[in-house]
């Protein structure tokens, strides 16, 4: 039975959601059989679209909603969110 699943985060990177995250999470949402989308205030992306995720210009402190709706949408869903979380630790400590 399909599932709807939502989490909110916020850009904890420094660099914000630039090409190397936005390729990391759409690889990792490509995984997923859900339909997976992630907002922006008003703009809705495809969140297996690494030029899609890349538009939202999503910079540190921006707060974004991952939503994923399909059989595994809570695992996407989580998942997705941690992986953000962890590119945003290593960018931090890089510096």
């Amino acid at each position: 039975m399909p599932q709807d699943a939502s989490q909110t985060v916020v850009i904890g990177s420094p660099q914000g959601l630039h090409l190397r995250p936005a390729h990391a999470f759409a690889t990792l949402a490509s995984k997923f059989s859900s339909k997976i989308t992630v907002t922006r205030d008003a703009d809705s992306v495809d969140g297996k679209s690494i030029l899609d995720l890349a538009t939202l210009a999503a910079a540190e402190g921006h707060t974004l909603v991952i939503h994923a709706s399909g059989e595994d949408a809570e695992q996407a869903v989580e998942e997705l969110a941690a992986l953000l979380a962890e590119l945003a630790q290593e960018e931090k400590s890089a510096e």
